[in-house]
């Protein structure tokens, strides 16, 4: 494991991850509290192409790396810090030649509100090879619907933030050839997700 990360950064994550689980638990469906959705449709996959706040990534860009895409948004309370904690986590655990191979996109299904900026700062705070990822509403629609992804808006008219998002939170696994290989639950353990991560990073070694 890389030792150029600092202990506290990762203690600040584990905790984080922890208070979480301890504390969160999704509301049932129709109460009107943020809710976590199942998949829109079976997932193919598919190439797309967005705004980082260092200008349009496209994920066909990407090939030769492990992509792990999420879709979400930075305001979400619970269900993306959740997620991105434990990627982070997963992250590293990678050797520094392992991580260069690996590229996490965390695309924003609230372009209304998330900046290009606000995204990096957010995903940054979990990890600083994560990328955020906005566009136009519907490009973001597109390519939610290539990986079966759900989102819908949820009015809050007792909240200041006026409105939240109901969204699926699968973690998808685009190997090196670009195509989707796997689909990984919401809060899946960070070793899984190591594993699986070297999995498809060997495969690839194998084959060139």
């Amino acid at each position: 494991m890389s030792k150029s990360i600092p202990i506290v950064a990762i203690l600040l994550l584990s905790a984080l991850l922890l208070w979480l689980l301890l504390v969160w638990e999704p509301g049932p469906v129709g109460t009107g509290s943020h809710q976590r959705l199942e998949l829109a449709t079976p997932p193919t996959g598919g190439d797309f192409e967005l705004v980082s706040n260092q200008g349009p990534v496209k994920l066909s860009d990407l090939k030769g790396r492990v992509v792990l895409l999420y879709f979400g948004y930075t305001a979400c309370p619970d269900i993306c810090p959740t997620n991105l904690a434990i990627i982070a986590l997963a992250l590293r655990e990678l050797e520094a030649d392992e991580l260069d191979r690996v590229q996490v996109l965390f695309v924003s299904v609230d372009p209304e509100r998330d900046t290009p900026e606000q995204l990096a700062d957010y995903v940054g705070y979990f990890h600083p090879s994560m990328i955020g990822l906005t566009g136009a509403a519907e490009t973001i629609a597109a390519a939610a619907e290539q990986y079966g992804a759900a989102f819908q808006r949820s009015n809050q008219d007792d909240s200041a933030m006026g409105y939240m998002i109901d969204h699926s939170a699968f973690t998808y696994v685009i190997g090196p050839s670009g195509r989707l290989v796997d689909v990984l639950d919401h809060a899946t353990p960070a070793e899984e997700i190591v594993a699986t991560l070297r999995r498809y990073l060997t495969e690839d070694s194998s084959q060139s």
